[in-house]
């Protein structure tokens, strides 16, 4: 199985870029893993909201293949504690064929047509955090489960 983290917009501020490239690295060792950025969009001043969204979307949609399973990160998802990532973790690794995709919108969240297409959701926190910031604490996260699925000591009860 093949794991990806698709994203809307690059990671500007380069302790974040330097933060996610080493987690990214990291989860590389357990994992076939990869970070796809669809680029933002331009001139979002003069368009609305929700056709930024529906924008977006088509992009994201366009990025998907067949035979994905879609995960968005999303505030409404799931919740779980790191082990319980690490099981559902270890449970895709079982089943999923093709790729695991997991997505993070652009700053308004996603349209109708991404959630149609999603397969689950999951929320990393009820806090909101910037987009960058998610990105962070997703990769950390995902190493995390898998150090605690290959018995490392990067996890204590």
């Amino acid at each position: 199985m093949k794991t990806t983290l698709l994203v809307v917009g690059r990671t500007v501020e380069p302790y974040f870029v330097t933060a996610i490239n080493e987690y990214v690295q990291r989860t590389r060792r357990y994992l076939s893993f990869d970070m796809e950025v669809i680029p933002e969009l331009k001139n979002t001043k003069s368009i609305s909201e929700e056709v930024q969204k529906e924008k977006e979307g088509e992009l994201i949609l366009k990025s998907l293949q067949p035979g994905d399973v879609v995960v968005l990160l999303d505030e409404g998802g799931k919740e779980m504690r790191s082990i319980e990532f690490a099981n559902y973790m270890e449970k895709k690794m079982n089943s999923v064929n093709k790729r695991l995709v997991f997505v993070i919108g652009g700053p308004y969240g996603f349209s109708q047509k991404v959630y149609a297409a999603a397969h689950e959701k999951i929320s990393l926190s009820r806090m909101t955090f910037s987009h960058q910031m998610v990105r962070l604490i997703f990769v950390e996260q995902l190493y995390r489960a898998m150090n605690i699925l290959h018995g490392g000591p990067y996890h204590h009860e």
